[in-house]
C-alpha cells in the first residue's frame, strides 16, 4: 500500500496552496484529485496582489505563457441602474484564467499527484486514513471545493440543507468580429449589482477572454435573473450579441452561513470546502489559498501529532485571520431596506471606492498572510 504524510483531497488554489507550503516544511505530500489538469473551472478569476505576495508568485514568469491581466478600475453599478467608474493609480488585481492558474499552482507544489482519480472509499484505521484501499496516511485535508467528499465524511449536508451562493457563467475566447463589439476594458471590470443586495453579475475580459456570470444567495430564479443579466448588457452594448449559451453552474458557502466542521483528528478542511467565500464579496480565491496556507503551517507545528485538539489551533488561526463568522451582508438587512442602501453605497463615489471596493472586493485593509 502506497504511504505519504499528508493527502490531499482537491488540486484547486486552497490543495495545492497547503500542498506548496507542507513540502516546504519537508512532509511527502500527495493530491488526489477527480480531474485531469489543466481543467476547465466557473470562477469570475481575479486575484489582489496580496494573493501575488503569499504565494511568492513572480508575475513576470507567470505572464510569459498564461493570461495575467492587471486590473487598474472598475466599473460599478445596479443592474439597470446608473453606473460609476473608479480608477487606481495603481494595479489592485489580476485577471486570471482559472484552467491556467489551478494548473500552474498544482505543478509548483511539488507534490505527488493522483488525477482523475475520484476519493471512493474512507477508513479510519487506528491513526491512519485509508483512501480507496490503496492509500494510507495520518493526515487528510479536505480541499475539494462545496461538494468535498472529505467534507461529507465529516457529517456536512452536502446539497439544498446549506444556505449556499450559486452562480454561472462563461469564458469564451472572442473572435475577431466580438472583439470589435465588445468596449469592456481588459483593465477594468464590470460588476452590477443585483437590486436586493443578494448578489452581483460581472463582465471581466482578459486579453481576448471574456468571462460573463452572475451569482447570488440561494437558486431559485437563477437563470432567468442571469437572462436578464445578459440582455441588459446586451441593451447597454456591453457584451456581442452572439455570446455562447454554455454557462456552467457551481455553489459555494459564504463564511458564516456554513455550520461544517473544520477538524477532526487526522483531518482538515480548507477553501471552499470549509465554507470560507468572503460574505460581502463572494470571493473565494484569497480565503482558498490564505487557509492552505495557515493549515500548513498548523500541520507543521503539530509535529506528527494531528490528533483534533493540536489541530485546534487552524480554527483560531482562521478566524483571527478572516474575522468573526458573520452572516452574508444581504442576511443583514431587512428586505425593504436592500434597494435603498444599495442605491445610496452604489450611486455615492466615496462609498463605492472605500467600501464597496476597497474593503469588500480589493480587502485592502487587509496585508497579505506572510
Amino acid at each position: 500500500m502506497e504511504t505519504c504524510d499528508a493527502l490531499i483531497v482537491g488540486g484547486g488554489p486552497a490543495g495545492s496552496s497547503c500542498a506548496w507550503k507542507l513540502r516546504q516544511h519537508g512532509l511527502d505530500v500527495l493530491v488526489l484529485d477527480k480531474a485531469s489538469f489543466p481543467r476547465d473551472k466557473v470562477c469570475a478569476g481575479w486575484i489582489t496582489p496580496a494573493v501575488v505576495q503569499a504565494l511568492q508568485l513572480d508575475t513576470e514568469e507567470y505572464a510569459r505563457q498564461r493570461v495575467l491581466q492587471p486590473i487598474r478600475a472598475f466599473r460599478t453599478g445596479l443592474i439597470l441602474g446608473g453606473e460609476l467608474e473608479t480608477r487606481y493609480r495603481n494595479t489592485v488585481s489580476f485577471g486570471i484564467r482559472r484552467c491556467e492558474f489551478d494548473h500552474y499552482l498544482l505543478q509548483r507544489s511539488g507534490a505527488r499527484t493522483r488525477l482523475g482519480q475520484s476519493l471512493k472509499s474512507l477508513e479510519r484505521r487506528g491513526r491512519l486514513w485509508i483512501v480507496n484501499d490503496a492509500v494510507a496516511t495520518p493526515l487528510l485535508i479536505g480541499a475539494g471545493g462545496h461538494f468535498c467528499p472529505v467534507a461529507r465524511s465529516l457529517g456536512a449536508k452536502l446539497g439544498a440543507s446549506e444556505a449556499a451562493v450559486t452562480a454561472k457563467e462563461i469564458e469564451f475566447e472572442m473572435n475577431a468580429q466580438q472583439l470589435a463589439a465588445c468596449p469592456v476594458r481588459a483593465d477594468t471590470p464590470e460588476l452590477y449589482f443585483c437590486r436586493d443586495l443578494s448578489g452581483y453579475g460581472w463582465c471581466l475580459r482578459k486579453g481576448n477572454y471574456l468571462n460573463i456570470g452572475l451569482g447570488r444567495e440561494g437558486h431559485e430564479g437563477l437563470a432567468d435573473q442571469l437572462g436578464d443579466f445578459c440582455d441588459f448588457l446586451k441593451q447597454r452594448g456591453r457584451i456581442p450579441e452572439d455570446i455562447p449559451d454554455r454557462f456552467m453552474g457551481h455553489a459555494y458557502l459564504l463564511r458564516g452561513l456554513s455550520a461544517r466542521k473544520l477538524i477532526a483528528d487526522g483531518v482538515l478542511l480548507v477553501g471552499d470546502a470549509a465554507g470560507l467565500a468572503y460574505p460581502q464579496s463572494g470571493e473565494g480565491i484569497r480565503p482558498a489559498v490564505e487557509s492552505g496556507l495557515i493549515a500548513a503551517a498548523v500541520v507543521a507545528q503539530a509535529a506528527g501529532d494531528y490528533r483534533a485538539q493540536r489541530l485546534q489551533a487552524y480554527r483560531e488561526r482562521l478566524s483571527s485571520r478572516l474575522g468573526p463568522e458573520m452572516a452574508a451582508t444581504g442576511e443583514m438587512v431587512p428586505g425593504f431596506l436592500r434597494g435603498v442602501l444599495a442605491r445610496a453605497f452604489l450611486g455615492n463615489r466615496w462609498a463605492t471606492r472605500s467600501l464597496v471596493l476597497d474593503r469588500w472586493f480589493l480587502r485592502a485593509h487587509q496585508p497579505a498572510l506572510i
